[in-house]
């Protein structure tokens, strides 16, 4: 479904993106639990977390550090396996997909942005981008031009054969989120994208975020510490004593 179109299906009265009637969700989990076993006994870090994103939502999970915000993320992108519940991407159950099968969703379905931007330091900013298409082997002069493309959407036309060490930590991000969208994935995942840059680099580094969701409906999923940030989601969660609630 073209993105215009999906986003026709989820604007609520005030502009909100909500699930309706008929859409599939992009993620849909169902009494989510994970445990960890330490030396003293078993840690709790979530208890039955219930959450649905709709088609081109944007949704800010916020709470203290320490509960789980990290953790959830990593089981809703398939890095990690809850102890209890269950998790479907696109209408595919989590569990019971093989290793193989759960690699090529995340590759084909889910795009990670994180704090720190994990770019390749021996690649060039263009090489770091088409990487999840190299890796899905598209020819290799059409993933570097789709890479090419999507850096200058992020204004980062001059810097495509710069390496992550010539680049600035806002320019580093921007390539960052490139990366994750370069396939058109259902829902980007990202962990405290702007937390580790200045204010107004990081408001910008959240306007291109913001600019692609809109363009091509892709869902977002922020966990942030700034309220600022979460202001400027579709919904506000919180993360308390293992479950999801409305901030």
């Amino acid at each position: 479904m073209a993105a215009a179109t999906a986003a026709a299906h989820i604007q609520d009265r005030q502009g909100k993106r909500t699930l309706t009637e008929g859409t599939e969700p992009v993620i849909e989990c169902r009494g989510l639990k994970r445990s960890f076993r330490e030396a003293g006994g078993e840690l709790t870090v979530l208890e039955g977390v219930d959450l649905t994103v709709a088609p081109g939502e944007r949704v800010a999970i916020v709470g203290a550090s320490g509960s789980g915000k990290t953790t959830l993320l990593q089981l809703l992108g398939g890095l990690d396996a809850p102890t209890a519940g269950e998790i479907s991407i696109c209408g595919r159950a989590m569990h019971r997909l093989g290793d193989g099968e759960r690699g090529r969703l995340r590759n084909e379905a889910i795009g990670f942005v994180y704090q720190f931007h994990h770019l390749l330091p021996e690649f060039t900013a263009q090489e770091n981008v088409a990487m999840p298409l190299l890796i899905r082997r598209v020819e290799r002069a059409s993933a570097m031009e789709s890479a090419r493309e999507l850096l200058a959407r992020v204004g980062l036309a001059e810097r495509t054969h710069h390496k992550p060490g010539e680049l600035s930590g806002g320019e580093r991000q921007r390539a960052a989120v490139a990366r994750a969208l370069i396939t058109r994935p259902r829902v980007v995942l990202a962990d405290e994208p702007t937390g580790n840059l200045d204010g107004h680099t990081g408001e910008h580094v959240l306007d291109q975020m913001l600019a692609l969701n809109r363009e091509y409906g892709t869902s977002l999923v922020i966990v942030t510490h700034d309220l600022g940030i979460a202001a400027r989601m579709d919904r506000q969660l919180e993360l308390k004593d293992g479950r999801l609630a409305a901030a």
